[in-house]
């Protein structure tokens, strides 16, 4: 062995290591701290979601998707298919001459009326459906028992977008849904029946 490597080794030097690998040693730490961090981040964010979900109860406020729901009494249905058509005399609607009126049921007897809003920004127009939806929320209402729905059409009966079934699904998925004539006759359908398959309140606690 040569000198200078004998002295090396008696003072204990170590080998140093080479500027590359240094390099290559110095990313691969950063890489896992930045790793470390992100799961450490994801895992508060998960924790703070599930306290927030844990502690508002959406299915409180919206009756329940599988709660039985007391069927209206004639003379309830009676003021609701009127309420309906008359709803949709005042419809706004220059657009489309597209007139729809609403009415709504609550679980309390009380009936709330809608009609359909258009606007010259044609996304910010509303449907009846959810306006009468919308009063009766502002009103403190979330249980309800059926909504009559109202038209023109004489060849079929009107049924309602997918938006206002998803916003109905909100409030349950078995309570009825009156789709009427102008003449004045009408199907029935429930919310489920409108909207198979239905993502609603109750599903995110099943997460």
């Amino acid at each position: 062995m040569c000198k200078c490597l004998r002295k090396s080794h008696r003072l204990g030097l170590k080998k140093e290591t080479p500027p590359a690998r240094r390099a290559s040693e110095e990313i691969g730490t950063r890489y896992f701290r930045v790793l470390l961090f992100l799961r450490r981040l994801m895992e508060t964010r998960e924790n703070r979601t599930n306290r927030i979900i844990s502690n508002c109860s959406p299915v409180e406020s919206a009756q329940s998707a599988t709660s039985p729901i007391p069927p209206a009494e004639p003379e309830d249905i009676q003021r609701l298919l009127q309420a309906c058509h008359k709803a949709k005399e005042s419809a706004y609607c220059p657009y489309s001459n597209f007139r729809v009126g609403s009415a709504l049921l609550t679980s309390e007897g009380k009936i709330y009326s809608g009609c359909n809003v258009e606007n010259a920004c044609y996304t910010l127009g509303i449907c009846a459906e959810r306006t009468a939806i919308q009063k009766a929320i502002s009103d403190g209402c979330r249980s309800f028992r059926a909504i009559a729905i109202a038209s023109d059409l004489t060849s079929e009966f009107i049924t309602p977008c997918g938006a206002c079934r998803q916003v109905m699904r909100e409030f349950g998925a078995d309570w009825d849904v009156y789709l009427t004539k102008p003449n004045g006759t009408y199907i029935v359908k429930t919310v489920r029946e409108l909207l198979p398959l239905s993502f609603g309140p109750e599903d995110l606690q099943k997460m």
